[in-house]
Order: C-alpha cells, then sequence, then structure tokens
C-alpha cells in the first residue's frame, strides 16, 4: 500500500474518465542553486510502466551487472564499460512508454524574470510562460550567454534578489545590486527591451511579496514545478487525467500541489475538480521499481542528452523528448 507522505496531493475520490498512472523522478535538481556549473540542466523523466513490468526491466538490466539488490541508480549503470549495448535495449524497451522534460536552468531563471517582474505573477504564468514572451526569453538568453562574466553576475543578482527566508530583508541593497547588474549588462546588449522594460519599484514590490510568503505566487527559484506541470500535460494530451507516484521531493509541498493542480485546470479550461493532475503520491524510490526505471532514464537524459529525441522549446527552459531507439 502507497501512503501520501507530506507533501503529496492524495486524490479526494477515484479520478473518473480516463486515467493514466506514473512514476516519475529526476536528475539534476539542486534546490534554488540554479547556478552550480557541475547541474546546468534539470532531467524531469516520467514511465507508465506496472510495477512487473518495471521490476522485470530491472532486474534484466542488473543480471548483467554486480549492483546494489534493491535500487538501481543511473550513476551505477552509466559508469559501466559496457553500457552502450544495455543502453540501446533499455531505451527500446521504453520507446512509447517514458516522457524526458530537461529544463535549462539558466533559460529557466531568464523566463523567471520575465514572469515576476514584466508580468502579472501567477501560478499559470510561473508554470508555462505566456507564448508571446517566449521569443523575448530567447532572445534575451541567447544574447547574455554572449555577454560574458557580466550575463553570470546579473543571474546572480536575480538569484540574491528572489532568495527568501523567514526575517526582513528590506533595505538590504539587493534590489540595487540586481539593477546595477542589469546595466552593465545593458553595455553589451543595449536594445534589449526586457532589460530596459525593468522598473525598480515593480522589482521591489514583488521582492516585497515574495518576502511576505504570497503563495499565490509560484516559487520563483524552484524548477521542479513547471518540470512536473509539462511532465502532466504532456501525459494528458488533454484528454486524461494523470496520478503521479513520484520520488521524495521537498520542493513538492501539499499547497504548492494544489495551487498547480488548480492551475492546470485553469490552463486546460476545465473545473477544479477536472484538472489533468489527478492526484501525486511520494514514495520512497527503493521500494518502488518504477521510480527506479524513471531515475535511471533521468540520469541518462542528463548525462547523454543525444540518447533522447529533441521536442519542442517549452517556455520553463525546458525540451519535451523521448527515449531514442
Amino acid at each position: 500500500m502507497r501512503l501520501p507522505l507530506q507533501g503529496g496531493l492524495p486524490p479526494a475520490e477515484a479520478p473518473t474518465g480516463e486515467v493514466v498512472e506514473i512514476a516519475c523522478d529526476e536528475s539534476g535538481f539542486s534546490g534554488t542553486n540554479l547556478l552550480d556549473p557541475a547541474t546546468p540542466v534539470i532531467a524531469h523523466a516520467s514511465v507508465d510502466l506496472s510495477t512487473d513490468e518495471a521490476a522485470d526491466l530491472v532486474a534484466t538490466l542488473r543480471s548483467g551487472f554486480r549492483l546494489a539488490p534493491h535500487e538501481f541508480k543511473s550513476r551505477q549503470f552509466l559508469r559501466r564499460p559496457e553500457v552502450a549495448e544495455a543502453l540501446e535495449w533499455l531505451l527500446s524497451a521504453l520507446r512509447g512508454r517514458a516522457h524526458v522534460h530537461l529544463v535549462d536552468k539558466q533559460f529557466f531563471l531568464v523566463t523567471r524574470v520575465i514572469d515576476l517582474l514584466l508580468g502579472e505573477p501567477s501560478y499559470v504564468a510561473g508554470t508555462r510562460l505566456a507564448g508571446e514572451r517566449r521569443a523575448a526569453a530567447v532572445a534575451l538568453h541567447r544574447a547574455g550567454r554572449a555577454a560574458g562574466p557580466d550575463w553570470d553576475t546579473f543571474l546572480a543578482a536575480f538569484v540574491e534578489m528572489l532568495r527568501t527566508k523567514r526575517r526582513d530583508r528590506s533595505g538590504d541593497g539587493s534590489v540595487d545590486r540586481f539593477l546595477a547588474a542589469r546595466d552593465a549588462l545593458l553595455r553589451h546588449i543595449p536594445a534589449d527591451a526586457v532589460l530596459r522594460a525593468l522598473d525598480r519599484d515593480r522589482v521591489a514590490d514583488v521582492q516585497a511579496r515574495l518576502y511576505a510568503e504570497d503563495r499565490s505566487i509560484p516559487p520563483p527559484l524552484e524548477p521542479m514545478l513547471p518540470a512536473l506541470a509539462e511532465t502532466v500535460l504532456s501525459w494528458s494530451a488533454g484528454r486524461r487525467r494523470v496520478l503521479v507516484t513520484h520520488d521524495e521531493q521537498s520542493a513538492l509541498t501539499a499547497d504548492r500541489l494544489r495551487r498547480l493542480q488548480r492551475a492546470l485546470a485553469e490552463h486546460a479550461g476545465l473545473p477544479a475538480g477536472e484538472s489533468p493532475l489527478a492526484g501525486l503520491v511520494m514514495t520512497d524510490s527503493r521500494g518502488d521499481p518504477r521510480v527506479q526505471v524513471a531515475d535511471l532514464l533521468a540520469g541518462i537524459a542528463r548525462r547523454t542528452p543525444g540518447a533522447v529525441d529533441d521536442g519542442p522549446l517549452r517556455a520553463d527552459g525546458g525540451v519535451t523528448t523521448e527515449p531514442r531507439c
């Protein structure tokens, strides 16, 4: 029996209509440390295997390797010299039964700059950037990466300005440092409309709302919520509800999941009780082979992105992908 752990969102009742149950895990998540050069990308993977199917798959892979008996991790699998043949077999076995969402952390931060500081923050906008703003985010990201160290300083100042602590940080100078970093970046890309549109009063107001723990705004430095949203919407395909079993993840609190559930219903034009996200329970991956397979796929996608087929660029800085045979 799977019990919802803290942060879970069990369905209030048995979901109606067509339902798909998926198991998820991630690779590369480092909390709000989004500028760690060692993990520039997050991979959020999901599979719709049954427990028996996943157990058989893990057993087949483990039969050729000497690995821990209770869990099969991607880092163990990928460092084996004989991995190529097993990797090809695994990805072929998962064709049509798996999904990966890749999130570029720097691009994710760019979308947060636009979502928070140029529009009205909301859970819908905070998980899927409006289409009319996506081109501006892509352009700023590309220009910024070519700007050198001032780009890194700008992103670091943005992160520091939005870090929320349970203490008063008004007057700490972080808004001024962010705008100074913006001005330095403008020397490299003087025509950028996004940078020029940043207004000090607006920036300070958003910071104050975040420091006051305004829960109507999704946490701006938590890419797991957008990644989960894209995963659910991909599996839903506009016609199914999605039940999620997820490896334990502190970023997915019950309150955030409830708000995401309502936001996805709003995005789909559905009543709140018919959200594409039917429910989410957390489990220890050591006891669920489906989550172990998702972990394995996420690690493969993050470390060897050529193993997946690139899909359309997503608003949160992600690419929706499927395993490549």
